[in-house]
């Protein structure tokens, strides 16, 4: 399992923290204001009136719940994650652990319909409500990626056109922790909370997430202090990752998160749609981002020579520092 931070929130920190939500149906300048703060603060929002309409939410929940109520030998046959396909336990490529089972898709339909075959007894219809819900995930992310461009000054859909480029390297992740007998609040041998997924920080452009009712996720704040994010299931929570970090100069912060080991006794379900560009997209700070009273942070370098480097060592090292000039 994960080794869990030794800081731990107090009650008046936690009680002084208030986690930014937005109301996507506000005047788009306000939105755009907000957006821009958040992410400049916290890099982390959540969103109301976001759009996704609840009737593709319940679909794809109810294709997951679907999925993982499965005996272990069929969610097998779904294929191990390399990196696309059936998880269980392990999070990461250097065997890092955490509470739960995973799936993880490209997010593009093409892919989603041949994994499909190995996911469902009824494919054809696990391929729409995925593709469904990862479009309408995508579209969202794209007005959030042009909403901050707008706050940031940049040229119309900058950031957008990284994610709706046809090469693309998005991806879609399900994640279900079972009830896990005993209370994630515990010490864990390691001196803190038993953990259901590390600490880490998303190496993509954003993350849209959506977790059915049940609590867990927790975000790191900038005094230190681990903050749960209570679910909601109206909202969808925004993560900024490493890549819109670098983009934007360090004006905005990939925010650290995890999830605590799932003491409910109702299953806890998160689907997300990581936002990110092609392998070969260069990545660097943008020249708006830059003045003689903020110097280039970042030196140039690939989407995957990135990824490469996230993905090589264990869930959590940080590997942006290595990306800075000296």
């Amino acid at each position: 399992m994960v080794a869990p931070s030794p800081t731990h929130c107090s009650t008046r920190k936690h009680q002084a923290f208030s986690i930014p939500t937005i109301d996507m149906s506000l005047d788009r300048y306000v939105v755009c204001d907000k957006i821009l703060q958040a992410c400049e603060e916290h890099g982390f929002f959540k969103l109301v009136n976001h759009g996704v309409p609840s009737r593709i939410i319940s679909s794809m929940e109810e294709e997951s719940h679907d999925f993982f109520s499965k005996p272990a030998c069929e969610k097998q046959e779904a294929g191990s994650p390399s990196p696309f396909g059936y998880g269980c336990k392990s999070i990461g490529l250097k065997g890092d652990m955490g509470e739960l089972e995973y799936i993880l898709l490209e997010a593009n339909s093409a892919s989603i319909s041949r994994r499909s075959t190995t996911m469902s007894t009824d494919p054809e219809k696990f391929s729409t409500v995925v593709s469904e819900y990862v479009q309408t995930t995508k579209d969202l992310s794209c007005k959030v990626l042009d909403l901050m461009a707008q706050g940031l000054r940049l040229p119309d859909k900058s950031l957008s056109c990284l994610i709706q480029d046809n090469d693309n390297d998005s991806c879609f992740r399900v994640n279900h922790y079972p009830p896990f007998e005993g209370n994630s609040e515990r010490d864990s041998t390691n001196g803190g909370p038993l953990i259901g997924f590390g600490e880490h920080c998303d190496p993509q452009l954003l993350t849209i997430l959506r977790s059915n009712n049940v609590g867990g996720l927790q975000i790191y704040s900038k005094d230190n202090h681990w903050i749960s994010v209570p679910p909601h299931p109206a909202e969808l929570c925004v993560f900024v990752g490493d890549a819109l970090q670098v983009l934007t100069n360090k004006r905005f912060h990939s925010v650290r998160h995890r999830v605590l080991a799932n003491c409910n006794k109702q299953s806890r379900i998160s689907m997300m749609y990581f936002g990110a560009p092609s392998l070969t997209a260069s990545l660097s700070p943008l020249q708006q981002t830059v003045s003689p009273h903020r110097h280039v942070i970042y030196k140039t370098f690939t989407w995957g020579e990135y990824k490469k480097a996230v993905y090589s060592g264990r869930l959590g090292d940080r590997r942006l520092e290595f990306f800075e000039l000296a």
